[in-house]
């Protein structure tokens, strides 16, 4: 079905707006300028959908199949939810930042005028690289998974050794906390903390980045975005480990397991309305 141009979704974080008054505040100012506006909420319970109950609302997949504008409200995670369940169908995405840095969420609560611009189609598309991410055991995938933010091999308050290869030769083996498999996008996320590069986003890498390794020479590394990158952690005596994508619910890693992460056939787009570029953000969201 063709997306329909004045229909937009707004997708609150419950947690950042628990009593939707923001939700519905933005509704009505969408709606007086002639948008159909569905709600899509990013909900931890089911009491937080019963409090709407008495609005439209879908999940975001089914709200982004003939829709124009995808408008979350919350920080940067909601974002990632709302990517990664509309990614078969994607849809300009804006974030209005609710949160805390919100490093990908472009506007700010009072932004209004900049809001219904993106609403009338008035935006710069950005197209953001994903990973897909495969979890082999015993040669047989236990999990599938799609990122636009990162994957992450970690250990539970211990370290553990890790192995990266790309394409099958060795890129780095050590000792450490975990490592990070990160896109453009998510290099301004868990990666910049632990150490990696600043990367544009609209750039095409896979970041390969070190967490607290006990070996001087493990730096991060930055490759093409058509390498096949394959992860293991080994030698780990049954300590425990797990994978998250995109900071979602902790996957248990065995000895042996082998993480595949590649680039992804789909991609997010993301609406950029302000004149703010990647520079100016870095600094202002970063700087301080």
């Amino acid at each position: 079905m063709p997306a329909d141009k004045k229909r937009i979704v707004l997708c609150p974080n419950t947690g950042r707006d628990p009593d939707f008054a923001f939700t519905r505040k933005t509704k009505a100012l969408l709606e007086s300028a002639g948008y159909e506006v569905i709600i899509s909420p990013v909900c931890r319970t089911r009491d937080e959908f019963d409090a709407l109950k008495d609005e439209r609302f879908l999940s975001a997949e089914e709200a982004a199949e003939n829709a124009g504008l995808m408008v979350t409200l919350g920080g940067d995670g909601t974002i990632l939810k709302v990517a990664r369940a509309t990614m078969k169908h994607p849809v300009p995405i804006i974030g209005i930042n609710l949160g805390h840095r919100g490093f990908m969420a472009e506007l700010e609560p009072g932004d209004s005028e900049l809001l219904l611009k993106a609403a009338a189609g008035d935006y710069t598309t950005i197209e953001r690289m994903m990973l897909d991410v495969e979890l082999v055991r015993g040669g047989e995938a236990v999990y599938f998974d799609s990122a636009l933010n990162d994957a992450v091999v970690s250990g539970a308050a211990t370290a553990i050794w890790v192995s990266a290869y790309g394409d099958g030769s060795k890129i780095t083996e050590y000792l450490g906390d975990g490592i990070i498999i990160a896109t453009p996008t998510g290099s301004t996320a868990y990666s910049l903390s632990a150490g990696g590069p600043l990367v544009e986003p609209t750039a095409e890498n896979i970041i390969i980045t070190p967490i607290c390794a006990h070996l001087i020479t493990a730096k991060p590394f930055v490759l093409t975005s058509d390498r096949h990158v394959t992860v293991t952690a080994h030698k780990n005596n049954e300590k425990q480990y797990w994978l998250s994508v995109d900071g979602g619910k902790p996957i248990i890693m065995r000895d042996n397991d082998e993480l595949h992460v590649t680039k992804s056939r789909h991609t997010t787009l993301m609406a950029h309305v302000s004149d703010k570029s990647f520079y100016d953000i870095a600094f202002e969201k970063l700087g301080g």
